[in-house]
């Protein structure tokens, strides 16, 4: 019994081996546990990471594969939503846009030192008027800071801080080349509507949201405008001239290549110009061309049949009396000259004859049908009505050489266009045409030929009045016109009208200048002499400054016109 006891003590007393292996075993399975968790923990920042990394990854080889473009021009000018097309030229550069443009506003309420605000504007903007501001402030109204402010204006607002000044979005037309087209563009105003030159004429078509992503595109050419504009500009500071204007005009079709009148402006400032030495010369100018008109007298006898260019008109007086009139030449010419010696010396009394043979009544017809006492009619507002006038005594005799009547410089460039195109009358255009259309005849192919010949000898022969633009390659013909100013008998008006290639023309060219003076001090290469001006006459500077800009653009023509190009290389090769 008692050993049963003793064992029953023992088992009491002893600790369990079992017991303190468990205790053992279970610590190490908590901390197994939590190395579990942390380790499923990384797994799954893991997972996430690669998971982001897989994304992107897809993502960057989907765009680099795709078409798709992170800035889209098309979606981003619809929702401009232009109010406006572009104007471009006939090579799609850019004339006129719109673009996102701001006024700086201020809201009175949400400026809180109204002294330090007007302090800031003070020194960063000294030409607003800080008393009418502080007026705007203390009314305690929305009003306008500045408007149609540029980027540089926008930036020094900004960089003030002032929560009052808001900047309000809204579109502004630019023009890319300043005053480059400042004549035939013209303006807009603030709400976008056409106000003067293609953006009025055209207003319609121009803000059209059908065509809006569609250009309008015009028929000049931004080159040939940029050459003609600096040739002209020179032109003005060497002959100390009032202003100057010039046409290119496409003698075949009518498009207007270019059209320059001086003095211009730039059309971004928007000013409001009232002085009349700003208006556009070629279209709405109104002048007496003077001798420009004998090709026309010359053009009349020989379409009637007459004479021909061979007919000598003999005992040529050195003055007749018309009226209470007395007609007389410049200068001291032969007794006897043929039709055309008369236009190539360009002799007053000899052409007065011929319209004496030519008669009234077909005169008159002949200015009817050539529209040169009407307004042209061109895609601009601005162009000019000339002077009417009664047929009264010597009024045929005098219209003959250009005096006593009025017309506008692209009217007698136009008929010029007619009378070397093989006869047939265009309308100057500044849009390209797309259909075809029925040309009016003014003079007989016949006739037509033989005054491109004529118009050729001017420019080459000795007693010819244009010898200044014979350049080298380019078959220049033309016919010079010194007059006085219709308004202002002090001051002449110096013209010229070339055509080119004289044997198949393709261009007319304009270049008149209103009072030039003598340029004692400019050398001509006159028939390969070196020679200085003395003469203040149409043949001694419009035919200079001619001259000068064919050489200039007429590679540029050559190269886009291949009849041109041909004529060229013949030329140059013999």
């Amino acid at each position: 019994m008692r050993k049963k006891n003793k064992n029953k003590n023992f088992n009491i007393n002893q600790k369990s081996f079992f017991f303190e292996d468990y205790l053992e075993t279970n610590k190490k399975s908590k901390f197994s546990q939590k190395k579990n968790l942390f380790q499923d923990r990384i797994y799954l920042l893991f997972f996430l990471f690669f998971s982001l990394i897989f994304i992107f990854s897809i993502k960057i080889i989907h765009v680099s594969l795709s078409k798709y473009q992170l800035f889209n021009n098309e979606k981003s000018q619809q929702r401009f939503n232009l109010l406006r097309r572009d104007i471009v030229d006939r090579n799609g550069i850019l004339i006129s846009r719109n673009v996102k443009s701001f006024h700086a506003a201020v809201n009175p309420n949400l400026v809180k030192n109204k002294d330090n605000f007007l302090l800031k504007i003070r020194l960063n903007f000294p030409e607003l008027s800080i008393e009418k501001i502080k007026n705007k402030l203390n009314a305690k109204k929305y009003f306008y800071l500045k408007k149609r402010i540029d980027q540089i204006d926008k930036e020094k607002l900004w960089k003030l801080g002032e929560k009052g000044i808001i900047f309000e979005p809204f579109q502004s037309r630019i023009y890319t080349h300043g005053n480059l087209f400042s004549h035939i563009v013209g303006q807009v105003d603030y709400d976008n509507y056409g106000v003067s030159g293609v953006e009025k004429f055209f207003d319609k078509e121009l803000k059209d949201k059908n065509l809006t992503n569609k250009p309008f595109e015009l028929t000049l050419d931004t080159n040939i405008q940029h050459i003609i504009n600096q040739e002209l500009s020179k032109s003005l500071e060497t002959f100390n001239a009032n202003g100057g204007s010039a046409l290119l005009l496409n003698v075949n079709n009518g498009e207007i290549l270019s059209l320059v009148s001086l003095p211009n402006f730039d059309i971004n400032l928007r000013m409001n110009l009232k002085d009349k030495k700003y208006i556009n010369k070629v279209t709405k100018g109104v002048y007496e061309l003077g001798s420009i008109f004998k090709t026309f007298t010359v053009a009349l006898a020989l379409d009637n049949n007459l004479v021909n260019p061979d007919t000598i008109i003999e005992n040529i007086p050195r003055s007749i009396k018309c009226s209470r009139y007395e007609i007389s030449d410049i200068k001291k010419f032969p007794d006897n000259l043929s039709v055309e010696d008369i236009l190539i010396r360009s002799s007053n009394i000899g052409t007065l004859l011929l319209a004496r043979k030519i008669g009234e009544e077909k005169y008159k017809q002949f200015i009817e049908t050539s529209n040169l006492l009407k307004s042209p009619d061109l895609q601009l507002e601005e162009v000019g009505n000339p002077i009417d006038f009664d047929w009264n005594k010597c009024k045929l005799e005098t219209v003959s050489f250009g005096h006593g009547i009025t017309t506008t410089p692209i009217q007698a460039t136009s008929i010029y266009a007619a009378l070397v195109n093989g006869g047939k009358l265009i309308k100057p255009s500044l849009i390209k045409k797309t259909s075809n259309i029925e040309f009016k005849r003014l003079i007989a192919e016949e006739t037509s030929k033989d005054i491109k010949n004529i118009l050729r000898k001017v420019v080459t022969e000795k007693h010819g009045t244009a010898s200044l633009a014979d350049i080298n390659g380019y078959e220049v013909g033309g016919k010079t016109g010194t007059s006085q100013q219709y308004k202002n008998k002090d001051q002449n008006l110096n013209t010229f009208i070339s055509i080119f290639p004289a044997q198949k023309p393709k261009y007319a060219l304009l270049v008149m200048l209103e009072n030039p003076q003598v340029a004692k001090d400019l050398i001509y290469n006159f028939r390969g002499l070196k020679i200085k001006g003395t003469r203040n006459e149409a043949g001694w500077n419009s035919v200079f400054v001619a001259g000068k800009i064919i050489e200039k653009i007429g590679p540029i023509l050559a190269i886009k016109n291949k009849e041109f190009n041909y004529h060229y290389v013949a030329e140059k090769t013999n």
